[in-house]
């Protein structure tokens, strides 16, 4: 269902609120720049700072732009199964094409408690479902025979995995424990090229939010198994895929995107700060190293 170069897009702010006119921008430019699908409230997108409200008028803004040119993967993680049951369904209703739904952190539940948590939402709406795999911030590992117990469980409910957890052989797990349909993305840009060559056939992006078009080919070439184009685009992006964690993320992404966009800030939201000095050198380096600037 899904492959290429998938965006987990920023949220804009303007004087702390949502910049709805220059979020349909980016959506626009994202599809135009080949963009193979979109996601809305996601880490990058600040998710965990947004009230209900404001999530779902993201996702719905997301889907109503992108006017179904390319599926909408809609976050709707939580912490909480009832509130992410209520995501599910608000994006079910707007339109979505799957749902991302990250593990639950804080709560820190085991294996036995990830089953029963992705199986109620599988069980109780239609919405599909992308897992979301990044123990570096949930704390929480779907382990990989979990993710193939929920895959076989509910072949036409989970339907694919973002996996950030930096494991590479995960791919093959995954991929020898339930089989070549089940969609796998990496969640990380500076592992993408590894991560295909093992079997995934996309990534869920930082860095595709300020080169689409450069990630978009990187993902075209491996595709196409165009091994020495791959790795040439891979070099070219592999600064900014550093650049875009040298502070808290997505303080560098959102600095970023105001260098080649005048029509975005790097306003972010509390707990989070726009990106220290270091950063920003590092961000104008890559960009620059990319042909971006």
């Amino acid at each position: 269902m899904f492959s290429g170069s998938i965006p987990a897009l920023v949220t804009p702010f303007c004087d702390g609120t949502f910049d709805e006119a220059a979020f349909r921008q980016l959506v626009d430019w994202q599809i135009e720049q080949g963009s193979s699908a979109l996601v809305p409230c996601g880490t990058t997108g600040e998710a965990s700072t947004l009230s209900n409200a404001e999530h779902h008028r993201v996702i719905e803004v997301c889907v109503e732009q992108a006017a179904g040119r390319v599926p909408v993967i809609a976050g709707c993680g939580s912490n909480d199964t009832m509130n992410a049951l209520l995501h599910m369904n608000f994006s079910k209703k707007c339109g979505a094409t799957a749902a991302l739904c990250v593990a639950p952190y804080y709560n820190r539940p085991g294996q036995a408690g990830l089953i029963a948590h992705f199986s109620y939402l599988a069980e109780n709406c239609d919405l599909p479902i992308v897992l979301y795999n990044v123990p570096g911030r949930t704390v929480t590992d779907i382990e990989p025979e979990t993710v193939c117990e929920l895959a076989k469980k509910y072949p036409e409910k989970i339907i694919a995995i973002k996996d950030a957890s930096g494991d590479l052989s995960r791919v093959t797990d995954h991929r020898m424990g339930i089989g070549k349909n089940f969609c796998q993305l990496s969640g990380d840009d500076e592992l993408a090229l590894p991560a295909n060559a093992a079997g995934a056939v996309g990534c869920i992006s930082v860095t595709a939010n300020v080169a689409p078009k450069l990630c978009a080919d990187f993902q075209r070439a491996c595709a196409e198994n165009d091994i020495e184009k791959a790795r040439s685009l891979n070099d070219l992006l592999y600064p900014l895929h550093y650049a875009m964690f040298e502070d808290a993320s997505p303080g560098p992404v959102k600095y970023a995107l105001s260098r080649v966009h005048s029509w975005l800030s790097d306003e972010v939201r509390l707990p989070l700060v726009p990106c220290n000095d270091k950063a920003r050198k590092a961000v104008d380096h890559a960009l620059e190293h990319a042909g971006l600037l």
